[in-house]
């Protein structure tokens, strides 16, 4: 569900489910929450959002991760939003 809000003058916003992976789950000390973004987000954007929300332990895995945007997987931080976004760090080293 898309929550679209209005910000008065600020413009309109809306909510966005993030979904967190391995060590995502681990840094951000949860495995998915609503976060508020402006209407025509990116990935840029969001991850703003997420490291403001979580500090320095999530900038590491942030940098690395793979964003699932719907059915695309991606790392364009151009990419616009939808309602929902997984962050997928790396799962294994090698």
């Amino acid at each position: 569900m898309v929550d679209v809000q209005s910000n008065g003058d600020t413009g309109s916003s809306t909510e966005v489910e993030v979904r967190y992976f391995a060590a995502a789950v681990d840094a951000s000390g949860c495995d998915s929450e609503y976060v508020t973004v402006p209407v025509g987000a990116t990935l840029a954007d969001l991850r703003e959002v997420i490291r403001s929300r979580h500090g320095a332990p999530m900038d590491p895995i942030l940098r690395v991760s793979a964003y699932l945007v719907g059915d695309d997987l991606t790392r364009d931080l151009g990419r616009a939003i939808g309602s929902r976004v997984d962050v997928l760090p790396p799962f294994a080293g090698g």
